[in-house]
Protein backbone atom coordinates (compact mmCIF):
# COMPACT_ATOMS: atom_id res chain seq x y z
CA UNK A 1 0.00 0.00 0.00
CA UNK A 2 1.51 3.27 -1.07
CA UNK A 3 1.85 6.06 1.47
CA UNK A 4 2.66 9.72 0.92
CA UNK A 5 5.63 11.17 2.79
CA UNK A 6 5.50 14.89 3.64
CA UNK A 7 8.65 16.97 3.74
CA UNK A 8 9.61 18.58 7.04
CA UNK A 9 8.32 22.03 7.91
CA UNK A 10 4.86 23.66 7.91
CA UNK A 11 3.61 21.20 5.29
CA UNK A 12 4.34 18.28 7.61
CA UNK A 13 2.72 20.02 10.57
CA UNK A 14 -0.40 20.81 8.53
CA UNK A 15 -0.61 17.25 7.21
CA UNK A 16 -0.27 15.85 10.73
CA UNK A 17 -3.03 18.16 11.95
CA UNK A 18 -5.37 17.10 9.16
CA UNK A 19 -4.64 13.42 9.85
CA UNK A 20 -5.30 13.86 13.56
CA UNK A 21 -8.60 15.56 12.82
CA UNK A 22 -9.61 12.78 10.44
CA UNK A 23 -8.79 10.11 12.99
CA UNK A 24 -10.86 11.77 15.72
CA UNK A 25 -14.42 10.43 15.94
CA UNK A 26 -16.35 13.04 13.98
CA UNK A 27 -19.41 14.87 15.22
CA UNK A 28 -21.92 17.10 13.52
CA UNK A 29 -20.35 20.41 12.56
CA UNK A 30 -22.41 23.55 12.18
CA UNK A 31 -23.07 24.16 8.50
CA UNK A 32 -21.12 21.04 7.44
CA UNK A 33 -21.87 17.39 6.73
CA UNK A 34 -23.22 15.30 9.59
CA UNK A 35 -21.13 12.47 11.00
CA UNK A 36 -22.92 11.97 14.31
CA UNK A 37 -23.21 8.25 14.97
CA UNK A 38 -20.63 7.38 12.29
CA UNK A 39 -18.99 4.77 14.54
CA UNK A 40 -22.30 2.90 14.56
CA UNK A 41 -22.60 2.88 10.76
CA UNK A 42 -21.13 -0.41 9.66
CA UNK A 43 -21.75 -2.74 6.73
CA UNK A 44 -25.37 -3.79 7.13
CA UNK A 45 -26.31 -1.58 10.06
CA UNK A 46 -28.97 0.16 7.97
CA UNK A 47 -29.92 -2.96 6.01
CA UNK A 48 -30.77 -4.80 9.20
CA UNK A 49 -32.75 -1.77 10.35
CA UNK A 50 -34.78 -1.45 7.15
CA UNK A 51 -35.01 -5.05 5.94
CA UNK A 52 -34.90 -6.99 9.19
CA UNK A 53 -33.08 -10.14 10.23
CA UNK A 54 -35.03 -13.17 9.06
CA UNK A 55 -33.24 -16.06 10.70
CA UNK A 56 -32.28 -17.02 14.22
CA UNK A 57 -28.59 -16.77 15.02
CA UNK A 58 -26.93 -20.16 14.84
CA UNK A 59 -24.69 -22.31 12.65
CA UNK A 60 -25.80 -21.73 9.06
CA UNK A 61 -24.85 -23.99 6.19
CA UNK A 62 -22.89 -22.13 3.58
CA UNK A 63 -22.71 -25.00 1.13
CA UNK A 64 -19.65 -26.76 -0.21
CA UNK A 65 -16.51 -24.81 -1.05
CA UNK A 66 -17.39 -21.78 1.08
CA UNK A 67 -14.92 -19.92 3.30
CA UNK A 68 -15.92 -18.31 6.60
CA UNK A 69 -15.06 -14.71 7.36
CA UNK A 70 -16.47 -11.58 8.99
CA UNK A 71 -16.44 -7.79 8.96
CA UNK A 72 -15.85 -5.31 11.76
CA UNK A 73 -15.88 -1.58 12.46
CA UNK A 74 -15.29 0.77 15.36
CA UNK A 75 -18.59 -0.58 16.72
CA UNK A 76 -16.71 -3.74 17.83
CA UNK A 77 -13.88 -1.90 19.60
CA UNK A 78 -10.52 -3.66 19.78
CA UNK A 79 -10.82 -7.19 18.40
CA UNK A 80 -9.22 -10.31 19.88
CA UNK A 81 -7.68 -11.47 16.61
CA UNK A 82 -6.05 -14.70 17.83
CA UNK A 83 -9.46 -15.77 19.16
CA UNK A 84 -11.17 -14.90 15.86
CA UNK A 85 -8.59 -16.95 13.97
CA UNK A 86 -9.07 -19.90 16.31
CA UNK A 87 -12.82 -19.69 15.75
CA UNK A 88 -12.26 -20.19 12.03
CA UNK A 89 -12.14 -16.76 10.38
CA UNK A 90 -10.08 -16.80 7.19
CA UNK A 91 -10.76 -13.26 5.96
CA UNK A 92 -12.16 -9.97 7.23
CA UNK A 93 -13.24 -6.57 5.96
CA UNK A 94 -12.63 -3.57 8.24
CA UNK A 95 -14.41 -0.22 8.02
CA UNK A 96 -11.86 2.47 7.25
CA UNK A 97 -13.79 5.62 6.38
CA UNK A 98 -17.13 7.34 5.89
CA UNK A 99 -17.71 10.22 3.49
CA UNK A 100 -14.77 12.61 3.50
CA UNK A 101 -14.67 13.41 7.20
CA UNK A 102 -14.57 10.26 9.31
CA UNK A 103 -11.91 7.61 9.90
CA UNK A 104 -12.56 4.57 12.08
CA UNK A 105 -10.41 5.24 15.20
CA UNK A 106 -10.04 1.48 15.72
CA UNK A 107 -8.81 0.89 12.18
CA UNK A 108 -5.08 0.36 12.96
CA UNK A 109 -5.79 -2.26 15.65
CA UNK A 110 -8.35 -4.04 13.50
CA UNK A 111 -6.63 -3.89 10.10
CA UNK A 112 -3.09 -4.59 11.29
CA UNK A 113 -4.18 -7.04 13.98
CA UNK A 114 -6.01 -9.28 11.50
CA UNK A 115 -2.97 -9.23 9.23
CA UNK A 116 -0.80 -10.18 12.19
CA UNK A 117 -2.65 -13.46 12.75
CA UNK A 118 -2.50 -14.42 9.08
CA UNK A 119 -5.95 -13.38 7.88
CA UNK A 120 -6.53 -11.96 4.44
CA UNK A 121 -8.08 -8.56 5.09
CA UNK A 122 -9.51 -5.63 3.23
CA UNK A 123 -10.91 -2.20 4.04
CA UNK A 124 -14.31 -0.77 3.25
CA UNK A 125 -15.79 2.71 2.87
CA UNK A 126 -19.28 3.71 4.06
CA UNK A 127 -20.62 5.74 1.14
CA UNK A 128 -22.07 9.21 1.65
CA UNK A 129 -23.34 10.27 -1.79
CA UNK A 130 -25.06 13.24 -0.13
CA UNK A 131 -21.88 15.15 0.77
CA UNK A 132 -19.35 14.88 -2.07
CA UNK A 133 -18.74 13.18 -5.39
CA UNK A 134 -17.66 9.56 -5.67
CA UNK A 135 -14.12 10.30 -6.82
CA UNK A 136 -13.44 12.53 -3.79
CA UNK A 137 -14.57 9.75 -1.47
CA UNK A 138 -12.48 7.13 -3.28
CA UNK A 139 -9.36 9.29 -2.83
CA UNK A 140 -10.20 9.89 0.85
CA UNK A 141 -10.65 6.14 1.32
CA UNK A 142 -7.32 5.26 -0.31
CA UNK A 143 -5.52 7.99 1.64
CA UNK A 144 -6.86 6.64 4.96
CA UNK A 145 -6.23 2.92 4.77
CA UNK A 146 -8.31 1.74 1.82
CA UNK A 147 -5.50 1.05 -0.63
CA UNK A 148 -4.38 -2.27 -2.02
CA UNK A 149 -1.05 -4.09 -2.33
CA UNK A 150 -0.24 -7.34 -4.08
CA UNK A 151 1.03 -9.08 -0.95
CA UNK A 152 -1.44 -11.96 -0.94
CA UNK A 153 -2.98 -10.67 2.28
CA UNK A 154 -4.94 -7.62 1.07
CA UNK A 155 -8.37 -7.72 -0.56
CA UNK A 156 -9.46 -4.91 -2.89
CA UNK A 157 -11.26 -2.14 -1.07
CA UNK A 158 -15.05 -2.29 -0.84
CA UNK A 159 -17.69 0.40 -1.30
CA UNK A 160 -20.55 0.01 1.20
CA UNK A 161 -23.71 1.50 -0.37
CA UNK A 162 -26.87 1.09 1.70
CA UNK A 163 -29.73 3.01 3.28
CA UNK A 164 -28.92 6.56 4.34
CA UNK A 165 -28.68 6.78 8.16
CA UNK A 166 -29.04 10.57 8.03
CA UNK A 167 -32.13 11.03 5.88
CA UNK A 168 -33.70 10.06 2.57
CA UNK A 169 -33.01 6.44 1.63
CA UNK A 170 -31.20 7.17 -1.64
CA UNK A 171 -29.34 10.26 -0.39
CA UNK A 172 -31.57 12.52 -2.48
CA UNK A 173 -30.32 11.05 -5.77
CA UNK A 174 -32.19 9.62 -8.73
CA UNK A 175 -31.17 6.12 -9.88
CA UNK A 176 -29.17 7.63 -12.75
CA UNK A 177 -27.38 10.00 -10.38
CA UNK A 178 -26.60 7.16 -7.95
CA UNK A 179 -25.15 5.02 -10.73
CA UNK A 180 -23.03 7.97 -11.85
CA UNK A 181 -21.83 8.53 -8.29
CA UNK A 182 -20.78 4.90 -7.84
CA UNK A 183 -19.11 4.80 -11.24
CA UNK A 184 -17.10 7.88 -10.25
CA UNK A 185 -15.96 6.16 -7.04
CA UNK A 186 -15.13 2.89 -8.82
CA UNK A 187 -13.18 4.61 -11.60
CA UNK A 188 -11.13 6.73 -9.21
CA UNK A 189 -10.37 3.70 -7.02
CA UNK A 190 -9.30 1.68 -10.06
CA UNK A 191 -6.99 4.47 -11.19
CA UNK A 192 -5.43 4.77 -7.72
CA UNK A 193 -4.97 1.06 -6.98
CA UNK A 194 -5.28 -0.91 -10.19
CA UNK A 195 -8.19 -2.88 -8.73
CA UNK A 196 -11.94 -2.76 -9.18
CA UNK A 197 -13.46 -2.15 -5.73
CA UNK A 198 -15.95 -4.66 -4.38
CA UNK A 199 -19.48 -3.36 -3.91
CA UNK A 200 -21.40 -4.12 -0.72
CA UNK A 201 -25.17 -3.71 -0.89
CA UNK A 202 -28.55 -5.44 -0.60
CA UNK A 203 -30.75 -6.37 -3.53
CA UNK A 204 -33.67 -4.33 -2.20
CA UNK A 205 -31.60 -1.16 -1.79
CA UNK A 206 -29.97 -1.69 -5.19
CA UNK A 207 -33.31 -2.01 -6.96
CA UNK A 208 -34.71 1.06 -5.24
CA UNK A 209 -31.74 3.40 -5.53
CA UNK A 210 -30.01 2.36 -8.78
CA UNK A 211 -33.04 1.13 -10.73
CA UNK A 212 -31.40 -2.32 -10.58
CA UNK A 213 -28.40 -1.22 -12.64
CA UNK A 214 -26.52 -3.93 -14.52
CA UNK A 215 -23.38 -1.85 -15.15
CA UNK A 216 -21.11 -3.02 -12.30
CA UNK A 217 -20.39 -6.62 -13.29
CA UNK A 218 -16.62 -6.04 -13.11
CA UNK A 219 -16.85 -5.26 -9.39
CA UNK A 220 -16.94 -8.21 -6.97
CA UNK A 221 -20.32 -8.39 -5.23
CA UNK A 222 -20.55 -8.49 -1.43
CA UNK A 223 -24.27 -8.92 -0.79
CA UNK A 224 -26.20 -8.71 2.48
CA UNK A 225 -29.15 -10.99 3.19
CA UNK A 226 -29.75 -12.29 6.69
CA UNK A 227 -31.29 -15.63 5.94
CA UNK A 228 -30.42 -19.24 5.14
CA UNK A 229 -30.47 -18.55 1.38
CA UNK A 230 -28.69 -15.79 -0.47
CA UNK A 231 -31.77 -15.13 -2.58
CA UNK A 232 -32.08 -12.85 -5.61
CA UNK A 233 -28.98 -10.86 -6.54
CA UNK A 234 -28.79 -7.32 -7.98
CA UNK A 235 -28.94 -7.23 -11.78
CA UNK A 236 -25.23 -6.46 -12.26
CA UNK A 237 -24.19 -9.92 -11.05
CA UNK A 238 -24.88 -13.58 -11.78
CA UNK A 239 -23.20 -14.74 -8.58
CA UNK A 240 -21.93 -13.21 -5.35
CA UNK A 241 -18.30 -13.14 -4.23
CA UNK A 242 -19.20 -12.71 -0.55
CA UNK A 243 -22.52 -13.24 1.23
CA UNK A 244 -23.07 -11.49 4.56
CA UNK A 245 -25.54 -13.99 5.97
CA UNK A 246 -25.91 -12.82 9.58
CA UNK A 247 -25.36 -9.66 11.60
CA UNK A 248 -23.98 -11.60 14.56
CA UNK A 249 -22.53 -14.99 15.37
CA UNK A 250 -19.40 -16.77 16.55
CA UNK A 251 -17.06 -14.18 15.05
CA UNK A 252 -16.82 -10.48 15.98
CA UNK A 253 -19.13 -8.35 13.85
CA UNK A 254 -21.09 -9.64 10.86
CA UNK A 255 -20.74 -13.17 9.51
CA UNK A 256 -19.78 -13.83 5.88
CA UNK A 257 -19.30 -16.69 3.46
CA UNK A 258 -16.80 -16.25 0.64
CA UNK A 259 -18.16 -18.06 -2.41
CA UNK A 260 -15.16 -20.32 -2.91
CA UNK A 261 -12.39 -22.16 -1.12
CA UNK A 262 -9.59 -20.37 0.71
CA UNK A 263 -7.38 -20.42 -2.36
CA UNK A 264 -10.03 -18.33 -4.16
CA UNK A 265 -9.89 -15.74 -1.36
CA UNK A 266 -6.14 -15.61 -1.95
CA UNK A 267 -6.69 -15.32 -5.71
CA UNK A 268 -8.92 -12.26 -5.18
CA UNK A 269 -6.25 -10.72 -2.95
CA UNK A 270 -3.57 -10.90 -5.63
CA UNK A 271 -5.82 -9.85 -8.51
Amino acid sequence: MSRRVCSKGWGAVLAAGVLLLAQTPAVAREGGPRYDGAEEHYAGSQIALHEGVNVSVGPLYGGEAQTLGHDVSGHQGDVDWPAAARTGAKFVYVKATEGTGFVNPRFPQQYNGSYGVGMIRGAYHFARPDISDGAAQAHYFVDHGGGWSKDGKTLPGALDVEYNPYGETCYGKTPAQMVEWMASFATAYLHRTGRHPAIYTSTSWWKRCTGNSNLFWQNPLWVARYNTEVGELPASWKTQTIWQFSNKGSLPGDQNWFNGTQDRVHALSIG
